[in-house]
C-alpha cells in the first residue's frame, strides 16, 4: 500500500511538472489581441476600377505558373459564373469596383501608403476604411522600382499607424500582417522573420524582409507589424508555384517605404542615387584571384563612361566592401545603399584594390532611366590556342554601343578552358590575369605567358552586361 502510494505522488509531481512546463511554453507565444485591436483601424481595403472592356469565353483565367510576382498578377477575385459553353464570345464592362489590396493610414489627415501594383492603371480608386466607409482617394505618387505609391482621401482626425526603425528588425522576431486577402477584409496571420536584405529582380533597390507570414492574393500594401504595434514592413510579393501561400513572403522594409512616401508627398515622385557601374558576386575562385581573404563584397566588373564612379576613380576590378560605413556582403546591397543616397550628396566608399583597402569619394548621381544593349560586327582574328578561342578586333561600332574602350572579341569556341567557361560568340573579352586587352596581339601574348594551377579572373562583355569569371590552366 505504502509503495502505491508512493508510485502515486510521484506519478502526480510528474504530471503536475509537465503540465507547468506545457504552460511555460505557452507562455512564450505572443498575445496578438491588444496589437489587432489598436492597429485594425487604420488598415484599409483597397478597391480600383478599370473601366476597359475584356472579352469572355467562358473560360475562367488561371493563376500564372510562376515564382515570384507581384500579386497583381495573380487570381486575385473570387469565380465569376461560367457562361454555357454554347454561348459565343461576347463584349462586356468589367466590374466596376474590384478588391485589388490592402492599405494603411500613415497620417491623421488621410495619406495611405500601398502598392504600386494595386493601383497600377486604376481610373478609380475607392478606399474603405475600418468604419465601413468609402472614399475615392487621390493617386499623389506612385514608384515602381520599390513597388510603392502614396494615395491621399479628404479626411481629417483618422487613426494612422507608426513605421519602426526596420534595420533593428530581427531574423527569427515575431511579426503579424493584416490584410483583406481575397476580400475578406481585417484577416490577421502571424509568423516570423526569415530573412532580411533579400533582393529580388523585380525591385533591385529594396531590401526585401522575407517571412513566413500567410501572405495571399489581397494582402499587398497591407501592413507588417512588430510587438510593438509598429509597422516594420510593406507586404508586397510571394513566392508561389500555385497562385497561393507557400511559406515564402516578402515585406519592403519601412525604412525604405518612410523614404520612399516622403518624396512621393513632396515631389510626387522619388529620386534615387547612381553610381554608375556594374557589379557581381565574389565567388572563391575570383576572391583568390584577386587576392582576397574571403568571398566577401561586390567585384566591380564595369564602369560607365561619364558616371559618378568614372569621375571619382573607381576602377574594374575593385571590389566594394563598405558604402558610407554599411557592410557589402553580397553584391546586391551595393544598389540597396548607394540607392537610398540623395543625389548630389557625397559618399565614402571603402574598396579593395590590388590587395589594399582604400576610400574613394563619390559624388551620387541621379539613376538615369535608359539601359545599354546591342550587338556588334569584328574584323581580323586570331586563334589563341591556350585558351581555345579564336578572338578578332573590336569594332568601334560595338564599343560605342556598350560603352567598353578595350577589348577583343570571340568569334569561335574551341574545346579546352573557353568551353568550360561557357565563352560564347558574341562575347568581348575585356581582361585577363587583371590585365585590361587592348589589342588581338596582347590577348595572345598574356594568354601565352598565364602560370599553371593558379587561379585567373578573366572579364567578359556579353550583350553589353560585364562578367567575371575565373580558370586555372593545367600543367
Amino acid at each position: 500500500m505504502k509503495k502505491f502510494t508512493l508510485h502515486y505522488k510521484l506519478s502526480g509531481l510528474l504530471l503536475l511538472a509537465m503540465l507547468s512546463s506545457s504552460f511555460s511554453q505557452a507562455q512564450q507565444f505572443p498575445d496578438f489581441t491588444i496589437l489587432v485591436e489598436k492597429a485594425s483601424p487604420a488598415v484599409v481595403n483597397i478597391s480600383t476600377v478599370r473601366n476597359n472592356t475584356q472579352r469572355f469565353t467562358g473560360n475562367q483565367p488561371q493563376a500564372p505558373n510562376q515564382g515570384q510576382v507581384p500579386e497583381i498578377f495573380k487570381d486575385f477575385f473570387a469565380p465569376k459564373s461560367p457562361q454555357q459553353p454554347s454561348q459565343p464570345p461576347q463584349q462586356r464592362r468589367a466590374p466596376q469596383a474590384q478588391s485589388t489590396g490592402s492599405g494603411f493610414l500613415i497620417s491623421a489627415d488621410g495619406y495611405i501608403l500601398t502598392n504600386d501594383h494595386v493601383v497600377k492603371g486604376a481610373e478609380k480608386i475607392i478606399v474603405a476604411l475600418g468604419d465601413r466607409r468609402e472614399m475615392e482617394a487621390e493617386l499623389v505618387g506612385s514608384d515602381p522600382r520599390s513597388d510603392l505609391a502614396l494615395l491621399k482621401i479628404d479626411a481629417q482626425g483618422l487613426p494612422f499607424l507608426t513605421m519602426a526603425d526596420s534595420d533593428k528588425l530581427k531574423v527569427g522576431e515575431w511579426v503579424l500582417a493584416i490584410g483583406s486577402p481575397f476580400g475578406f477584409d481585417y484577416s490577421v496571420t502571424a509568423g516570423i522573420v526569415s530573412a532580411k536584405g533579400r533582393g529580388l529582380r523585380s525591385e533591385t533597390y529594396v531590401p526585401f524582409i522575407q517571412t513566413d507570414v500567410a501572405i495571399n492574393p489581397g494582402n499587398s500594401g497591407g501592413p507588417l507589424f512588430n510587438l510593438d504595434g509598429e509597422v516594420v514592413g510593406i507586404n508586397s510579393q510571394i513566392y508561389t508555384r500555385s497562385g497561393g501561400f507557400m511559406g515564402v513572403s516578402f515585406a519592403i522594409p519601412s525604412n525604405t517605404a518612410s523614404t520612399v512616401a516622403k518624396q512621393l508627398r513632396e515631389t510626387g515622385q522619388v529620386a534615387r542615387g547612381w553610381l554608375g557601374v556594374q557589379i557581381q558576386e565574389v565567388s572563391q575562385d575570383l576572391a583568390e584571384s584577386f587576392g582576397l581573404d574571403k568571398a566577401s563584397g561586390a567585384l566591380i566588373s564595369q564602369v560607365l563612361d561619364d558616371s559618378p564612379a568614372f569621375a571619382a576613380g573607381l576602377q574594374t576590378g575593385d571590389v566594394i566592401t563598405k558604402i558610407n560605413g554599411n557592410d557589402v556582403v553580397m553584391s546586391a546591397q551595393v544598389a540597396h545603399f548607394v540607392g537610398a543616397i540623395v543625389p548630389q550628396s557625397t559618399a565614402v566608399i571603402k574598396v579593395i584594390r590590388d590587395g589594399e583597402l582604400i576610400d574613394v569619394d563619390v559624388l551620387i548621381g541621379h539613376l538615369p532611366k535608359n539601359k545599354l544593349s546591342a550587338l556588334g560586327k569584328v574584323d581580323k582574328s586570331r586563334y589563341v590556342e591556350r585558351i581555345g578561342v579564336r578572338v578578332a578586333s573590336l569594332a568601334p561600332e560595338k564599343a560605342q554601343e556598350w560603352r567598353i574602350r578595350n577589348g577583343v572579341d570571340v568569334t569561335e569556341v574551341d574545346a579546352g578552358v573557353a568551353q568550360e567557361l561557357g565563352l560564347q560568340v558574341g562575347d568581348v573579352i575585356t581582361s585577363i590575369a587583371n590585365q585590361r586587352i587592348a589589342s588581338v596581339e596582347q590577348f595572345a601574348s598574356l594568354a601565352k605567358a598565364l602560370p599553371n594551377n593558379r587561379s585567373i579572373s578573366l572579364r567578359i562583355v556579353r550583350q553589353g552586361m560585364p562578367l567575371f569569371v575565373a580558370f586555372r590552366l593545367n600543367d
